[in-house]
This record gives structure tokens, C-alpha cells and sequence, in this order.
């Protein structure tokens, strides 16, 4: 499974990109996020459903990172993809 999603809040400068790098390498997930000029944070996670929402609950635990809202939005798998990286 693929989502596209947004995160709105306090998710800039917080240490939010890298932490999902860390945690998607780790459960085995491949994608990307960036950070928006609006100054949300947008990702691409692809895996096993169950990783993502384990991705998504490390994210919210976070000590500085505040995720006000969430849009989520089921996208298709791109099969060539072999890592999580972060965008620019």
C-alpha cells in the first residue's frame, strides 16, 4: 500500500524529516518527504499497512514534533522503488 500525506502543525524545523528517514529505513518502508513552503511537510511512505501506522505513531510520540492535522490520501505502489529517502 502507498499514501501520499500531509502533516500540518509544528512539524518544521523540529527534526520531523529526519526522524521519518530513521524510522521508515528501519520498519523497512520506502518513499520520501520534504518539507513545504507553507510549512507543512508532505511524504510518499510505501510498505505493509501496519508499518506505516507504526510509522505515523513514532512521528506523533515525538518529543517536539506537534501534528495538528493529517491528510492521507491511498496512491499507487510504485514498484521500482527500493528506499525512503528525503527530498529537497
Amino acid at each position: 500500500i502507498r499514501y501520499h500525506v500531509i502533516f500540518y502543525g509544528q512539524v518544521q524545523g523540529v527534526g520531523f524529516r529526519y526522524r521519518a528517514y530513521y524510522a521508515a529505513y528501519q520498519l523497512g518502508l520506502t518513499g520520501w518527504v520534504r518539507n513545504c513552503y507553507d510549512g507543512s511537510v508532505e511524504m510518499e511512505v510505501q510498505g505493509d499497512p501496519n508499518k506505516i501506522n507504526d510509522l505515523i505513531l513514532y512521528l506523533q510520540a515525538q518529543r517536539f514534533i506537534q501534528i495538528e492535522e493529517m491528510n492521507e490520501k491511498k496512491i499507487p505502489l510504485q514498484e521500482e522503488e527500493t528506499a525512503f529517502r528525503e527530498r529537497w
